[in-house]
């Protein structure tokens, strides 16, 4: 009983299908897979699956331009330029503008009493540390207490005195005309995958257009007015020109390289990045301070400002798409040449051979590529159809021999060897195969070793004079043997086998060139009989087809023979 339980597991079971002709059904089985198909397609094109995509790389520059009055407290009334109101130095991607100002005039180095700050106040020198500072400090405490004002004292520095005492900026602010302030913003996008390249700044955007352009009816229009792009951010400039603060201007290129759909603009948007509220963070807006100094009889002085003003920082988003599945598929097909298709498939495609299947390699004389068939035990190596096909390299090695070869008196060496022309035939001509189309090979049992010289009548390779020059010539044979082992022996009779080999490997770097590691190349009949009867074996046995990896004549000799 445990026995036929065992036997039980051991068994192996298959569905078995039962085949209905109904046109009922037969019609409902295909409108439901169109149905799924449709659905599949629907979606792919909805979420642009069938196309590949590249992220942005983006430049920004941008140009502020307007002029402003103000009057200052102590100073007067002051123009504005874009000197003035830019500020230090202009960050990447981003530009600032002054809307609000503290001024401290005639600041001399000296002594002076600090500001007071939280409760910081003193009674005696005791409560002064002489050298001390801190973060809050103007200055360098001298160990004095001094009088601030009628009602309090404080701790005497050594600082730019007077010490800047106003905290709060003005309100309104100063330079709230700055929201009339206009910023052309030039953006370069690039998407390296595709070479794309664009700009915001479109080629039918002239001089005269960029003039009069306006962001309420063009909203492609480079120019923006600084007002403008704070309202679309949701805030009142003229609130937040008092403290400053930092709005965010979002460039968003969505491109579609596809012919049919081809589009790639810009699309504008704002919004603010800092915190508003001023009683929800401990510095609230944004501000710096920098200094203009002069001398006045001798003495250096400067005039301190504290700037708050906005930063507009420009941050660039994007992507490009464009299908490459569906021209991949046509590629493919009949819509191309065959060339083509071939020359896309292996720039493409990265091939893997499965190692139990034997790929040879055929060359023939009358074809310029080099097929790739797979082996069969059945049907003749001639008659097998090619998987694909690959354009021949050509091996400098042998074509560096080839022309030393084919030099004045380069034939003073070849020996007491007789012509290929004026070589006696040993032996009567054997029937012709039906698959030989040179007329000189001889039948073979092996369907892999049923491999003429050419794919159409004509001349046989072994005819050329190169064939004798590159393959038979033995003085050459016995280099490449020497080459490859410098201490053997001088070849005798007894290495009429090396030779043979040697010759094999002759043809292959000759007719395959470099090509890839994964195939084998396979020589023609007529080749290997004429390479048989050149250098045959004592015994008359040869071990027949042996599929063997490329060996080039730059690997043997370094193309120095």
């Amino acid at each position: 009983m445990p026995c036929c339980n065992l036997l039980g597991l051991c068994q192996y079971d298959t569905n078995k299908l039962v085949r209905i002709q109904s046109v009922r059904l037969g019609s409902l089985k295909w409108s439901l897979n169109a149905a799924i198909l449709l659905f599949i397609c629907i979606m792919m094109l909805w979420n642009r699956k069938y196309q590949e995509f590249d992220l942005v790389v983006s430049s920004v520059t941008t140009k502020v331009k307007g002029v402003a009055q103000t009057r200052l407290p102590g100073v007067g009334d002051v123009v504005w330029d874009v000197v003035d109101y830019s500020g230090p130095s202009q960050d990447k991607n981003s530009f600032f503008v002054v809307t609000n100002v503290i001024v401290t005039k005639n600041q001399q180095q000296g002594k002076c009493p600090e500001a007071p700050r939280n409760g910081r106040l003193c009674r005696t020198d005791k409560d002064c540390e002489k050298g001390a500072w801190d973060q809050q400090s103007h200055g360098i405490q001298t160990g004095s207490c001094v009088k601030f004002d009628l009602l309090k004292k404080t701790c005497e520095v050594s600082a730019w005195c007077p010490i800047e005492s106003k905290t709060t900026p003005p309100r309104p602010a100063l330079l709230e005309a700055a929201e009339n302030f206009t910023v052309l913003i030039k953006n370069n996008i690039r998407f390296p995958a595709f070479n794309f390249f664009r700009r915001n700044i479109l080629p039918n955007m002239n001089d005269a257009y960029l003039r009069s352009c306006q962001r309420g009816n063009d909203s492609l229009c480079p120019i923006f007015r600084l007002g403008d792009v704070v309202r679309e951010a949701g805030e009142k400039f003229s609130v937040m020109a008092v403290e400053g603060g930092v709005i965010g201007i979002l460039i968003k290129w969505e491109c579609n390289l596809d012919r049919l759909m081809q589009r790639c603009l810009p699309r504008y948007s704002f919004r603010r990045l800092d915190e508003k509220e001023s009683n929800r963070t401990l510095y609230p807006g944004l501000n710096f301070r920098y200094a203009k100094y002069n001398t006045v009889n001798g003495v250096e002085e400067r005039t301190l400002y504290k700037a708050f003003g906005i930063r507009f920082d420009v941050m660039v988003f994007g992507q490009v798409s464009t299908t490459t599945v569906l021209l991949d598929w046509l590629i493919g097909t009949s819509c191309y040449s065959a060339e083509v298709g071939q020359n896309y498939s292996e720039k493409k495609v990265e091939p893997v051979q499965d190692k139990q299947k034997c790929v040879l390699c055929v060359s023939y004389v009358d074809e310029s590529n080099i097929r790739l068939v797979k082996r069969s035990l059945k049907k003749s190596l001639q008659d097998v159809k090619p998987m694909s096909f690959q354009p021949r390299k050509e091996d400098t090695g042998h074509l560096r021999a080839a022309l030393c070869l084919l030099k004045p008196g380069a034939a003073a060496d070849q020996g007491a060897q007789p012509p290929l022309d004026h070589r006696p035939d040993p032996k009567p001509k054997p029937h012709r195969p039906a698959w030989c189309r040179c007329d000189c090979c001889t039948p073979s049992s092996l369907p892999q070793e049923e491999l003429c010289c050419r794919r159409s009548d004509g001349a046989c390779i072994t005819s050329s004079p190169l064939f004798e020059q590159l393959v038979l010539r033995r003085p050459l044979l016995e280099a490449v043997l020497l080459y490859r082992d410098p201490l053997s022996p001088p070849a005798d009779r007894g290495r009429t086998t090396a030779l043979r080999h040697c010759a094999y490997t002759q043809y292959i770097s000759w007719r395959f060139g470099d090509a890839s590691n994964d195939t084998h190349p396979a020589i023609p009949r007529c080749c290997v009989q004429r390479v048989r009867e050149e250098y045959s074996s004592p015994d008359g046995q040869y071990s027949g087809f042996r599929p063997a990896n490329m060996v080039s004549m730059e690997a043997c000799a370094n193309g120095e023979l």
